[in-house]
């Protein structure tokens, strides 16, 4: 199938919306109807890739993880960091005192 979408009935958008409880105004059921149905046409798309010869997949336990050098930063984003205080002084923000 190319990537044309697959036709839905409007009652099978309404039905999708209300179990996936999306509150669907009636004027966005066609609007739904086309994009559900574009996407179920990428997933028909899956049919034609050629898997012949490729293991199934059981379980991905036995991958390695990529590991990256652990490096201490401070990212050096300190007055992007502070642009975000409400209150600061220097290089630290200001908060209120508590005392229990």
């Amino acid at each position: 199938m190319s990537s044309s979408s697959v036709p839905l009935d409007p009652d099978t958008v309404r039905r999708i919306a209300r179990l996936a409880r999306i509150r669907l105004a009636e004027k966005d059921v066609a609007q739904l109807q086309g994009e559900l149905g574009a996407i179920l046409g990428w997933i028909e798309q899956l049919n034609e890739v050629d898997v012949s010869g490729v293991d199934p997949l059981a379980n991905i336990g036995a991958a390695a993880m990529t590991m990256r050098e652990d490096v201490v930063t401070d990212g050096n984003q300190m007055d992007a960091v502070l642009a975000n205080a409400p209150a600061r002084s220097g290089p630290f923000f200001t908060v209120p005192k508590v005392v229990e």
